[in-house]
């Protein structure tokens, strides 16, 4: 596939050993998923609005009816995005994340009326933290799901469109099957 025929997807997911897969994110979550098992991979894109609508858990079930992969059996990677300090957001996208039924007391913060910095006071959402209860709603285990913890907000060394503007680079995010691990 071209780059161009893959615009507008925002999870890939493939059996075949030896194929790179990813994503590209300057802010917005990347998921990689394993499951050794059934030897199948994917990549996710999981910005808010791909948050809101589960896009992990969806990426789950498509690798179940495909693939026969079992949540249980499933490996998951979270890799830099910006962090819960560093993501403020309007009333409106917390409501969203009501709606959806996300555990507010875990993923949502309200850090006061701010001191005028950069991302200080406001509503906060925790990205990186919903991913993962996503993640454990679909059956992946939670000792299975290894979290970055890297801000790319705050850590310089990454791409964040926050901070640099939508034009930035973007970070990228891949996984791959050894074909000698057949």
């Amino acid at each position: 596939m071209t780059r161009d025929e893959l615009e507008g997807y925002d999870a890939l997911v493939t059996d075949l050993p030896g194929v790179a897969i990813g994503v590209r994110t300057a802010d917005c979550v990347p998921i990689l998923l394993h499951d050794p098992q059934n030897r199948v991979i994917a990549a996710i894109h999981s910005g808010w609005k791909g948050t809101v609508r589960k896009i992990a858990m969806k990426t789950v079930r498509v690798m179940a009816a495909r693939f026969n992969s079992r949540p249980e059996d499933i490996i998951a990677a979270i890799g830099p995005a910006i962090g819960p300090g560093s993501f403020q957001v309007g009333e409106e996208v917390v409501a969203k994340f009501k709606d959806a039924g996300f555990p507010l007391d875990a993923v949502w913060s309200f850090q006061g009326p701010g001191d005028g910095s950069p991302m200080s006071g406001g509503h906060h959402i925790d990205l990186p933290l919903a991913n993962k209860w996503i993640l454990q709603e679909s059956g992946v285990r939670e000792g299975r799901i290894l979290v970055s913890g890297i801000d790319t907000y705050l850590d310089k060394s990454f791409f964040s469109a926050r901070r640099e503007g939508i034009g930035c680079g973007r970070n990228i995010n891949s996984i791959r099957m050894d074909p000698s691990d057949e």
